[in-house]
């Protein structure tokens, strides 16, 4: 019979490949959205109110599962979010509107934030019994994911429509989902060693001052998740308008972001066992700043792209530290806290960046993602106590 080692590090693997399938999922659909857009013969205007659907979709879901976490544990939510998550991706190439296309993404995104909250309460109530700082390498699987998906959607998009392509990732991701939930479904519930065994039938209220901290860390979140946002969306057009880099190198600069954010995340665990949380934020924080700085003012393509990595690297641990701390704090109510302020930083970030490219430049814009690092450094220095466990 395994013993309770055995038990937490099967725990360990399986809530990876739930992060690594939803960042897949994700990345797989993200790609086709120009094909769905031709397909649907939206506007772009129309195309971006359609889009809001995965943000209102997630957004209005993450505080709602928090609660179902709360009532029928995290475990049994992340399966039930996987299965909707991977059934609802099929979805868009059946629309041929962007109204209906916006209908079906509001599924999706339901199912996105869903499954966000579920695994990353089960990834805190882990990291709390392990006593281990193992955050980023849940969000680096995550990333991982992400990546492949993009790549394989890359390569599949000249032969594959976005139907087949889109059902194929239905298929794999309900396979894993079948194979890992069963696993993760075996798995008891954790309760942490400061939460005591009633607490999931009966949770306290958490008081003012928790809820404060909490919201807090989504702060930390927002400012983390703005920059990758904006990263996402403005990066390639600061390379190719302003830099006059071609298409092609233009493209590298968001994989440059990605790559170095999936290495500084796979050493995090490291970083923060060194160092500790505070100074990992503070450190992340500052370097993102200097990067992200370079990046949106160098006068050459190949500096910017550099300036683009070390944003990466100095973002990556930020969003997993914000969101284990409000979760070790406020349980599942937490995680949803800050999940949804750094989701909404996620959104904020491409609409900010645009306004203020119109009122200033582009390059300019871009460095508000360097100041919002620095409001997370202030932040997490202002609340050294509580950013550091115990």
């Amino acid at each position: 019979m395994p013993g309770p080692r055995t038990d937490l590090t099967r725990l360990r693997i399986v809530l990876t490949v739930f992060f690594a399938l939803d960042g897949f999922v994700f990345a797989g659909w993200v790609v086709r959205i120009p094909a769905i857009k031709e397909q649907t013969g939206a506007s772009a205007s129309a195309l971006g109110l359609a889009l809001l659907g995965v943000s209102a979709g997630a957004v209005v879901t993450m505080t709602l599962t928090g609660r179902l976490c709360r009532r029928y544990g995290s475990h049994p939510v992340t399966v039930v979010c996987a299965v909707l998550l991977c059934l609802s991706v099929a979805l868009p190439p059946l629309t041929h509107s962007a109204l209906a296309l916006g209908a079906v993404l509001l599924v999706f995104g339901s199912a996105y934030g869903g499954i966000n909250v579920a695994f990353n309460s089960a990834a805190v109530d882990l990291v709390n019994v392990l006593r281990r700082p193992i955050m980023p390498s849940f969000h680096a699987a995550f990333s991982l994911g992400g990546m492949v998906g993009a790549g394989l959607g890359g390569l599949v998009a000249g032969s594959l429509s976005p139907l087949w392509h889109l059902l194929g990732l239905t298929v794999v991701g309900l396979l894993v989902t079948l194979f890992a939930g069963r696993v993760l479904l075996r798995c008891p519930p954790l309760v942490p060693p400061d939460r005591s065994p009633q607490s999931d039938e009966a949770p306290r209220k958490a008081d003012a001052r928790t809820r404060r901290l909490v919201v807090t860390f989504g702060l930390i979140a927002l400012c983390s998740s703005y920059g990758e946002g904006a990263m996402a969306d403005w990066g390639a057009l600061h390379l190719e308008q302003d830099l006059d880099a071609s298409p092609g190198v233009a493209a590298v600069g968001y994989s440059c972001f990605a790559l170095a954010m999936t290495v500084g995340r796979l050493t995090g665990t490291a970083l923060l066992e060194r160092l500790g949380r505070t100074p990992t934020v503070v450190a992340g924080g500052t370097v993102a700043v200097a990067g992200m700085l370079l990046g949106s003012l160098a006068p050459s393509v190949w500096a910017a792209l550099f300036g683009f990595a070390v944003t990466g690297l100095g973002l990556a641990n930020i969003f997993p530290v914000a969101v284990e701390r409000a979760g070790a704090l406020g349980g599942p109510g937490g995680v949803a806290t800050a999940s949804t302020l750094g989701y909404g930083g996620m959104l904020l970030g491409p609409p900010a960046i645009g306004f203020m490219a119109d009122w200033f430049s582009l390059p300019a814009a871009l460095t508000s993602v360097a100041v919002l690092a620095g409001v997370a450094v202030v932040v997490a220095v202002c609340n050294r106590r509580v950013t550091a466990p115990g």
